[in-house]
């Protein structure tokens, strides 16, 4: 029983090892990070349900002290406590790039990877075979995808992997991988074996350059912050004395960009984007997250990773450059679940030689045959956990499956579904914020395709569904807020929400206006938030208060023809005829007439009308 144990765990660990780069699926709104961090999950549970079944066997528990055990254990605390301080616990414990549960269950695969090894140090498992296999598959599938032989069902750029760069990652890896066997295999006898090295080599390195080229293309859809807002994002935190010690949480990046945008931020290509939600740097992500004790417990693991790297190097020359890819990758790339997966199963495969020279580490066994009370309570208390977390997952697995079923409700224009299933997801997970923010919208839809109608057509039913719409929208808006009030974007859909019922419901004005005033606050060189205050007071004929919103808009972002477009139309209802006509040419001068001529007859038809009252109110100069 004890071998079949054994076995059947190290099957489970390789099979989660194989699968979880490979791993998506479209049951969820996005096929790739979310389903291999429920994999991951659901992986590492039914590993501890194996092991308490082999405590129920053996009545031993046996632990191995390891070099890694305690500055993982202590980055792993510094990670839980700044999230224990976040507004939203369980949307930053869930966070796919860098969320407490994903570091748990890297953590406790760390565990299995680095025991499951004989007396002399090598692995029972194969985790080696297992990622070599994957190198060759995601290779050869990534040379065969970009030549679109299946453009009709894949997509451009698609991969299993998820996103490219997390492809680049993955690739470069087993280049590394590659190179650093080749010699090895040159070295032996075996002619056979020798070209099939050469050949993984090759068909790596031509894997990795067409990744590269199309992530290197103009219009690759790679979009992420620069190094120099992340670096000024990390230095935000030490303003505060609380989150220059444990930073602002995970899931939380966002909501210092926005503090530290700046006049230059808007002339880039992504002024649009209101804020990124991960750091150019893993490692710059990691100090705004969890402050200096998670920079501190970082550097002392990445401290005793390069002391191991230093004993082992002679002995394990794969792990040895594997390990110092991996840390470049999270010194100068972002954050995922790919390279944290990589890098700690690394870990777990750098120890066993660890063993062999560090002799002051020690193994301890306990026998609890005769401690019957204490062996049931451990295996009571260790069923419990695993049941009530798989429960969790599950449920929170289950919420994703209903707001993507809810999100194809929207893209057949199945009100009906996209609603029902938006409400069963919130009934599941009440705490993702994207669940209550698309509820809101689809309430705002439905009051006002309802309020499209002719006021003697509305029935008395409709009225009552356009007023529950109503109602509901502003619940999910202020609810949103509740679950993290710090995130501007939140206020601002709040804002524009009432400024969509401003005809429906009383005073949304005023709550619009107040919304934006908060947005505006916690992201002040946002200039789609000058401008969406500036259109609730023009909506309601308040031109004169309108103007100055218009015209930080046009301060903010010089080269935004909308901003011009709406301060020349509120200076004209304002009768200040001359300022209209210069703001719309300003706006006519910014619209590319060949890629948006509609848009430049409007505004240059606008013009003429500005110009001609000009002129009759004999203000034009001779």
């Amino acid at each position: 029983m004890k071998k079949i144990i054994q076995n059947t765990k190290y099957f489970i660990l390789d099979t989660l090892i194989f699968l979880l780069p490979l791993f998506f699926l479209n049951t969820t709104q996005e096929f790739f990070a979310t389903n291999k961090l429920y994999l991951l999950g659901f992986g590492i549970l039914l590993l501890l349900l194996i092991s308490t079944i082999q405590l129920i066997f053996l009545k031993k528990i046996s632990w191995q002290k390891d070099t890694f055990d305690g500055p993982i254990i202590l980055f792993l605390t510094s990670v839980a406590v700044s999230t224990f301080f976040t507004p939203n616990k369980v949307q930053s414990l869930l966070n796919l790039n860098f969320g407490l549960a994903m570091m748990v269950f890297l953590t406790i695969l760390y565990f299995y990877v680095s025991r499951n090894c004989d007396e002399k140090g090598d692995h029972k498992g194969s985790p080696l075979q297992i990622l070599s296999l994957i190198s060759a598959l995601l290779s050869a599938i990534t040379i065969i995808l970009y030549f679109q032989p299946f453009k009709n069902i894949a997509p451009p750029g698609f991969s299993p992997v998820g996103s490219r760069l997390d492809l680049a990652i993955l690739l470069g890896f087993f280049v590394i991988w590659a190179i650093v066997s080749f010699p090895r295999r040159r070295e032996s006898s075996d002619s056979g074996s020798l070209i099939r090295s050469g050949m993984m080599l090759i068909i790596n390195l031509l894997a990795l350059f067409l990744t590269v080229y199309s992530l290197i293309k103009p219009n690759s859809g790679l979009i992420l912050p620069s190094f120099r807002l992340s670096w000024f994002a990390a230095l935000e935190i030490l303003k505060n004395p609380l989150t220059a010690i444990i930073g602002v949480g995970p899931d939380n990046f966002s909501t210092v960009f926005t503090k530290i945008k700046d006049f230059s931020y808007n002339q880039s290509p992504f002024w649009q984007i209101n804020s990124f939600y991960v750091s150019r740097s893993a490692f710059l992500q990691i100090i705004t997250e969890t402050g200096i004790s998670g920079l501190l417990s970082f550097c002392v693991l990445i401290f005793y990773t390069i002391k191991q790297l230093i004993r082992v190097g002679h002995d394990r020359p794969l792990q040895l450059f594997l390990l110092i890819y991996l840390i470049i990758c999270l010194f100068v790339l972002p954050s995922s679940l790919i390279i944290w997966f990589l890098f700690f199963t690394v870990l777990g495969l750098t120890l066993p030689t660890g063993r062999q020279v560090n002799q002051a580490t020690t193994k301890l066994t306990i026998d609890l045959t005769d401690f019957l009370p204490v062996y049931l309570g451990i295996i009571i208390i260790s069923l419990s956990l695993i049941g009530g977390f798989g429960y969790l997952l599950g449920r929170s697995y289950t919420s994703e499956y209903f707001y993507k079923k809810s999100l194809d409700g929207v893209t057949k224009n199945n009100v009906e579904q996209a609603y029902e299933n938006q409400r069963q997801a919130i009934i599941l997970n009440p705490y993702i914020e994207r669940y209550r923010n698309s509820f809101a919208q689809i309430n705002i839809f439905i009051a006002n395709n309802l309020a499209k109608k002719e006021l003697k057509k509305i029935s008395e039913k409709e009225r009552q569904t356009i007023t529950q719409a109503v109602q509901m929208a502003i619940s999910e808006g202020k609810q949103l807020i509740k679950l993290n009030p710090k995130k501007a974007q939140y206020w601002a859909n709040l804002g524009d929400i009432y400024m969509n019922i401003i005809s429906l419901a009383k005073d949304s004005d005023i709550w619009a206006i107040a919304s934006y005033q908060r947005a505006i606050a916690l992201d002040p060189f946002n200039p789609v938030y000058q401008l969406n205050i500036g259109g609730v007071y023009y909506r309601i004929g308040r031109y004169r208060e309108a103007i100055p919103f218009f015209e930080e808009a046009t301060k903010l972002k010089p080269d935004w023809s909308n901003s011009h477009y709406n301060l020349a139309w509120a200076y004209f209802r304002n009768k200040e005829y001359q300022k209209a006509v210069l703001s719309m040419q300003n706006s006519v001068n910014l619209i590319n007439k060949n890629k948006f001529p509609k848009e430049w007859e409007t505004a240059n038809r606008d013009f003429e009308l500005f110009k001609n009252e000009y002129d009759k109110s004999n203000d034009s100069p001779k």
